[in-house]
């Protein structure tokens, strides 16, 4: 196989990037060869943009029975994630799928299942912010251990701004129905899934959302969640679509030294001795803990989207490493599933979660979502956004 014949599920924002990022020549293992989408105006749309060369279908599944490509990216509303990853690993179609593996780790956990029984199908997840060479040198450090255990971790990452316009550009955004949640299910998988790839998965959560509070919605656009480990390691995590200006800083404290990125760069701070040893040896009571500044040296790449699909691409061929193996998926959308149990309950949730319940309490939300009608679907430009 010289290049990868590829199909595309869903051409709306995400789909289209891909598109044109493989038209351009930016993913040269991969050519596009086909694109379903059940829009007709977005599907006229994509004949218009990508040309004849391209096969075009009004129905996913038909487009996997073509036999006109050997891989796919799904990029569809959130719901249906699952649904086509399975559909394509039963047809031995190696598989891209888009943030978040999908809305409730039960259908998750269907996907994962159905993936053991097709080891020769590449199954990739779109976690594009793995390949962040910050976020890359910190997982490095942190899980080194050379810093002693973490202590305590916070991520303000409030700079996801989104105006009601964003909102109201198709029906299924930020509904209960449609999306399955707000915030935390379109914007932040990106930082879950590093949280859990860098500091771990905690043990219990405690979480408080607002539901439309600074837009009309029904979903979280404002979340603060405090996570507790069995290591006696803590956890902060802040995020929301409401703030014009917002942070974006992860802090990770250790025995040993003070991690953060922001505005893209990364600081270690260390400490001259473990906290542990200073706070027993120190005979000064209001003595600062003497540190000093160390350089974090990156290769500086950051490729995104390319990079996930060129990293999928060599695993296809050569059977090169993924950037993110599709299984794990999982663990970042139950952090999510864990914060909104945690609110629908008024309570602490224990991880692993019951993920009957969830699906339960889901489901009522589900029930009296109110889709939006009338409207037009309205597309963008995400370069950048991530």
């Amino acid at each position: 196989m010289e290049n990868i014949r590829l199909g595309i599920i869903g051409v709306g924002n995400m789909g289209s990037t891909h598109a044109r990022n493989i038209t351009a020549g930016k993913c040269p293992e991969l050519r596009l060869a086909a694109i379903a989408d059940t829009n007709p105006a977005r599907l006229a749309w994509a004949r218009g943009q990508f040309g004849e060369g391209v096969r075009y279908f009004d129905d996913a599944l038909s487009m996997l029975d073509s036999g006109c490509i050997d891989a796919c990216i799904v990029a569809v509303p959130h719901y249906d994630h699952a649904r086509y990853a399975m559909e394509c690993m039963r047809r031995g179609l190696h598989v891209m799928v888009e943030k978040p593996a999908g809305v409730y780790t039960r259908q998750v956990r269907a996907m994962n299942e159905e993936a053991a029984k097709h080891p020769d199908v590449v199954f990739g997840m779109m976690f594009n912010q793995r390949t962040n060479c910050l976020y890359r040198a910190a997982r490095e450090i942190v899980r080194s251990g050379r810093y002693g255990r973490i202590r305590r971790a916070n991520w303000i990452i409030t700079d996801w701004y989104r105006p009601q316009c964003y909102y109201d550009s198709g029906d299924w955004r930020a509904t209960w129905a449609g999306e399955g949640g707000g915030v935390l299910l379109n914007q932040c998988p990106h930082q879950l899934d590093l949280w859990q790839w860098i500091v771990g998965m905690p043990d219990r959560v405690t979480s408080f959302m607002r539901f439309g509070q600074w837009h009309d919605i029904e979903v979280e656009d404002d979340v603060t969640t405090y996570m507790e480990y069995a290591s006696g390691a803590t956890g902060v995590f802040v995020t929301t679509t409401g703030d014009a200006h917002g942070t974006n800083r992860l802090e990770i404290q250790m025995d040993a030294a003070r991690l953060t990125v922001e505005n893209d760069a990364l600081k270690l701070l260390v400490y001259d001795v473990d906290e542990p040893t200073w706070s027993k040896t120190n005979k000064e009571p209001f003595a600062s803990m003497p540190a000093h500044e160390e350089a974090v040296v990156t290769d500086g790449q950051n490729p995104q989207h390319v990079g996930v699909l060129n990293a999928w691409a060599g695993a296809i061929l050569r059977g090169e490493p993924l950037v993110a193996g599709g299984e794990e998926g999982i663990n970042g959308l139950m952090l999510s599933n864990a914060m909104h149990l945690s609110q629908f309950l008024g309570r602490t949730v224990e991880l692993p979660i019951d993920e009957d319940l969830y699906f339960e309490e889901l489901m009522k939300r589900v029930a009296t979502s109110r889709r939006k009608a009338g409207g037009t679907a309205v597309f963008a430009d995400t370069e950048g956004t991530y």
